[in-house]
């Protein structure tokens, strides 16, 4: 498939960015509706965004960028070439967070709330984003006999981008389901993303042929294990100091 979406004035615009531009329209979108639903003031959460995507996107070319080291040392630039893939959703978020933390500190909001708010939508864009895996033949598993492989370079391989997606998609609509349906506590939305995303990631992340790695281990994994224990830990925390109210 052509990664070109269309032309703008001799400037190509590419499927992964528009694919990923929509997840974020998106998520936003569903974020101001919780926002209104919880009585979250609306204009912290547009000012957060405003900080958080620019640092998002930074973050995840940079985690790319450092473990990729090998070929941008000697291909310096296209080291701030994202149009046609290269941005690690692990960077994105650990920047977020980072952001996250400091705009709740300097504007006296409680961290564990706002994060409630845009995980679901976090995991709605991931859902989205990962379609541009596909248009540009990335990201992709290893060969298949399986009715549902997709072709690369003549190839029967695993569609990774679509198991992944399914996984986002479905942890969107759990955590949006469990937040109305739920008495929740400040942090458990954002435990549960860390918990069931990870272990999908962990899961596809062993299926890929194209992982970041570091000393001869998967990358994803490593985070993905460790992001498994933090969620479990914070949700124990938050029941815990829930039954000492």
């Amino acid at each position: 498939m052509n990664p070109v979406a269309f032309t703008i004035f001799g400037v190509d615009i590419m499927w992964y960015g528009v694919l990923i531009s929509t997840g974020v329209l998106l998520g936003v979108v569903f974020a101001l509706k919780e926002c209104k639903r919880i009585g979250f003031k609306e204009d912290n959460l547009l000012d957060f965004l405003l900080y958080a995507i620019p640092a998002a996107i930074i973050g995840a070319r940079a985690y790319y960028v450092i473990f990729s080291w090998d070929f941008y040392s000697k291909n310096p630039d296209q080291i701030i070439n994202i149009r046609n893939g290269g941005l690690a959703i692990h960077g994105a978020l650990i920047a977020g967070v980072i952001v996250g933390v400091l705009f709740c500190k300097k504007r006296k909001i409680k961290v564990l709330e706002l994060l409630d708010i845009v995980m679901p939508s976090v995991a709605l864009g991931q859902a989205i984003g990962r379609w541009g895996n596909f248009i540009n033949q990335e990201a992709h598993g290893g060969p298949t006999d399986l009715p549902w492989g997709i072709i690369v370079n003549g190839q029967k391989v695993h569609p990774t981008f679509l198991y992944e997606s399914i996984i986002d998609l479905c942890i969107f609509l759990f955590l949006m389901w469990f937040r109305k349906n739920k008495k929740t506590t400040d942090g458990q939305v954002l435990g549960l993303y860390l918990i069931f995303y990870s272990a999908g990631r962990f899961f596809v992340e062993g299926l890929r042929t194209d992982s970041l790695m570091f000393l001869g281990m998967r990358v994803a994994q490593l985070i993905s294990l460790g992001s498994i224990l933090l969620g479990v830990i914070l949700l124990v925390y938050l029941n815990k100091k829930k039954a000492q109210k």
